[in-house]
């Protein structure tokens, strides 16, 4: 018996003991808490709208609570429907994501993402409307115009719905011309708009300059850019900058390049 006794793994099942112990002190504290914090009222209400300049502002937020869920504070939190919440202030065109939380103090907090637009589109019917850095169309605030590429001229594709994506290659090419100025500084300072002309080719309309600047798609992007480059620090500066009327990047491997005077093509391999 003594033996038998002697063999019993005592610090096993002291260990046992005191996990079980824990565990049941865990499980507890955990309905203590959610017991207390379903019945906590919501006390203040924080909105974080990072930025300086806004799409949506606070009132925006503050009327759609109400119209959708009455007044928030004085609210439980058992009573608060975050996720609901949440998918109301997400169908917000402007708003990319928002996240709800409330903590034990009562507080709610809304942490707002805007979207971010790459480019402002003006179609062939004067729809006006701006595509994200996720090429997701969303219509303009009367908060904020930020200072983006506007594309204009022969383009037909429509606004659509909020939150629709692009619908045609020429919007897509459009897009990605947009993305490839805008991530690099020389020319983001130098174009300043986009244009489809008749036969839709994308144009380029430059700040420095009067040339029409012809692309035609968004193929090569990188080639004919190099192309641009050298003819602005090679070409222009050696036989004047009112010489030429346009230059076309669109043919692969030249540089095609028009005269005022009498339209005769200078041709660059």
């Amino acid at each position: 018996m003594i033996r038998w006794i002697k063999n019993i793994r005592w610090k096993r099942i002291f260990l046992s003991i005191l996990w079980l112990s824990c565990l049941g002190g865990l499980i507890f504290l955990m309905g203590f808490i959610s017991v207390k914090s379903n019945s906590l009222v919501c006390s203040d209400l924080h909105i974080v709208i990072p930025g300086e300049q806004s799409f949506v502002i606070r009132e925006d937020i503050d009327q759609l609570l109400m119209k959708e869920h009455g007044e928030i504070l004085g609210k439980t939190l058992a009573t608060l429907p975050i996720h609901e919440i949440e998918g109301d202030l997400q169908a917000i065109p402007f708003i990319e994501e928002a996240r709800v939380n409330v903590d034990m103090n009562g507080v709610m907090t809304i942490n707002i993402k805007q979207r971010e637009a790459t480019l402002r589109v003006i179609n062939v019917r004067g729809e006006d409307f701006y595509i994200d850095e996720n090429a997701i169309k969303f219509p303009l605030s009367k908060h904020y115009a930020p200072n983006v590429l506007v594309a204009n001229g022969n383009i037909v594709e429509e606004f659509g719905s909020n939150a629709d994506s692009i619908q045609t290659s020429l919007l897509t090419d459009i897009f990605r011309t947009a993305e490839f100025i805008q991530a690099d500084s020389l020319w983001d300072d130098q174009i300043e708009q986009l244009y489809v002309n008749a036969n839709g080719a994308i144009e380029m309309v430059p700040r420095v300059g009067d040339q029409q600047i012809i692309l035609g798609n968004a193929d090569s992007l990188q080639t004919k850019f190099n192309k641009l480059l050298l003819f602005y620090k090679h070409i222009a500066p050696t036989v004047g900058w009112d010489v030429y009327k346009a230059v076309d990047l669109s043919f692969a491997n030249q540089l095609v390049c028009t005269k005022k005077e009498n339209l005769l093509n200078n041709s660059i391999n």
